[in-house]
């Protein structure tokens, strides 16, 4: 049922729950009321039932995930304030990066990225740098799942792109969801492999108060110190 409503792009009702996964309404009611009242999902309105953020937040009080939001919270606000832009944090689940931090603008301009947003690591600029900093291993295994999930349309591309991005040690890529932002990425590294990613959405101000280069540079000093606080 969970896996069925994480899929779902609108409210599923107990009857196309029950369909969907081959059980009567009848042997599905007392799950659904069970996983209701434990928070894991919820009725809007009429139109049925959705999942919560509730397995996400279990998900965030994992040691690895809690220890690596608690290092990165106080330099991404202090980021932000130095560049006057929003950041976020993602990390890899499965074949796609979800956002577990977010800090807002200090501006009254930015684009920002909510909590709990998952896209193909193949489709995002976080993505390309997760993957990039992976051992070989790792990152067979990923491109298994995203053939998989079929989010890999264009292998030798991302896999040329990773390289890039690893050699030079960031990402400066125009982002792919909206035009005139420019997502700036870095990795946090535990132990030589990317366990996070930290990303500017970069919007160009009128008068310009901190150049896209002098934001990098922020950005570059950020990563460094988190990666310090999880290896200390």
């Amino acid at each position: 049922i969970l896996e069925l409503l994480a899929r779902a792009h609108a409210p599923l009702s107990m009857t196309g729950i029950a369909a969907a996964i081959g059980y009567s309404k009848g042997e599905i009611f007392r799950m659904l009321q069970v996983l209701e009242e434990r928070g894991y999902i919820a009725r809007e309105n009429d139109s049925g039932y959705v999942l919560t953020n509730r397995l996400f937040l279990l998900g965030m009080e994992r040691p690895r995930v809690k220890s690596l939001v608690e290092a990165a919270l106080p330099v991404m606000h202090r980021l932000a304030r130095e560049v006057l832009q929003p950041c976020h944090l993602a990390v890899a689940s499965g074949d796609e990066m979800v956002v577990i931090a977010r800090i807002d603008p200090p501006d009254d301009i930015g684009f920002v990225v909510r909590v709990g947003h998952r896209l193909p690591l193949s489709r995002s600029t976080s993505g390309a740098v997760l993957f990039a900093f992976q051992n070989d291993e790792v990152r067979s295994h990923w491109l298994t799942l995203m053939d998989a999930a079929g989010s890999l349309n264009k292998r030798k591309r991302f896999i040329a792109q990773a390289d890039a991005i690893r050699a030079q040690g960031y990402a400066m890529l125009p982002s792919g969801d909206v035009d005139a932002v420019t997502d700036l990425s870095a990795p946090i590294l535990r132990r030589g492999a990317a366990a996070g990613a930290l990303t500017i959405p970069y919007v160009e101000r009128r008068p310009v108060k901190v150049s896209m280069k002098a934001a990098l540079e922020h950005l570059r000093a950020a990563v460094e110190g988190i990666s310090k606080e999880l290896t200390a």
